[in-house]
């Protein structure tokens, strides 16, 4: 067996025209287009890529992009005074701070600052409190983009086994909420859960985002499982060399699952696609 490629890229391509095609429509009838701003404090290297990348995005789907860099030594004060001038601009209809923020700032008092109905992330307490209770929220981007994949691939998901490889308030926990919504039967795996290569194997659907280079070995998987593999690891394990992986063990996974996401490329476009689409909803 060798494993179809889930392409993210193509799909993220999609939403991001059906997002295009709500802009158009959001412009002719308020008269201003969506407007998503992105903050960024500090220099870290990844978080200056997804900055850009996400900045660029907004722009090609017709939306305004507002783009705040703070230095690493920014104060708390500086950072929520900027939120709260974010929250009262009209013309902000969604805001992101990225994270991971330096050491000195509380992440969740930053993020419980921003308007729960700008708050395209979907992090903020009272966001997380309505998903967690099946009621409509705005959504972690990643979890959100997940389950719209399996429904292309898969179609019908209902009574399908899931295990979801991660307990993060930003992708496990959502992605597990969300799965139930579907009718899976989901089994949260983290540190301590016994005999895990078992759980893995008897799974329809693994999604990984524990962030560890392959963790997860191929011969692990159920024969055509699918297989969502979330995060993206530096290895530098391979006799010198460096080199981007996820946190499944791709070539293996693909001689025995029945379709994969690849990594770089896969989850990653989906993202940031499903980000534009918060925004729409926000507007």
């Amino acid at each position: 067996m060798t494993a179809e490629i889930i392409g993210g890229k193509g799909f993220a391509a999609e939403v991001t025209e059906r997002v295009a095609d709500h802009v158009t429509r959001l412009k002719t009838d308020l008269g201003v287009p969506p407007g998503l701003a992105v903050v960024l404090v500090g220099e870290d290297p990844a978080s200056q890529v997804y900055f850009s990348s996400k900045g660029k995005r907004t722009k090609e789907s017709g939306m305004a992009s507002f783009e705040h860099r703070l230095d690493a030594t920014a104060s708390e004060k500086d950072l929520l005074n900027l939120i709260e001038r974010l929250n009262g601009d009209p013309a902000v209809h969604g805001i992101l701070v990225q994270l991971p923020l330096p050491g000195h700032l509380d992440d969740a008092k930053v993020i419980n600052a921003i308007s729960p109905e700008k708050d395209v992330d979907g992090f903020h307490v009272s966001n997380v409190r309505l998903l967690g209770t099946g009621q409509k929220s705005m959504v972690p981007c990643t979890p959100l983009g997940c389950p719209m994949m399996l429904r292309e691939r898969i179609g019908t998901l209902s009574g399908l086994d899931a295990v979801v490889m991660d307990r993060s308030n930003t992708v496990g926990k959502p992605m597990a909420q969300l799965l139930l919504g579907d009718s899976f039967t989901v089994t949260v795996e983290h540190s301590r859960t016994k005999d895990l290569p078992e759980v893995v194997r008897r799974a329809d659907i693994v999604v990984a985002a524990v962030g560890r280079p392959e963790m997860v070995p191929g011969g692990w998987n159920k024969e055509g499982a699918t297989v969502i593999d979330v995060d993206i690891n530096w290895d530098d394990t391979g006799g010198g060399k460096t080199r981007l992986v996820g946190d499944v063990e791709f070539d293996g996974t693909r001689r025995r699952a029945g379709a994969t996401t690849t990594v770089p490329g896969g989850v990653g476009p989906i993202t940031i696609a499903c980000l534009l689409a918060n925004t729409v909803t926000a507007c």
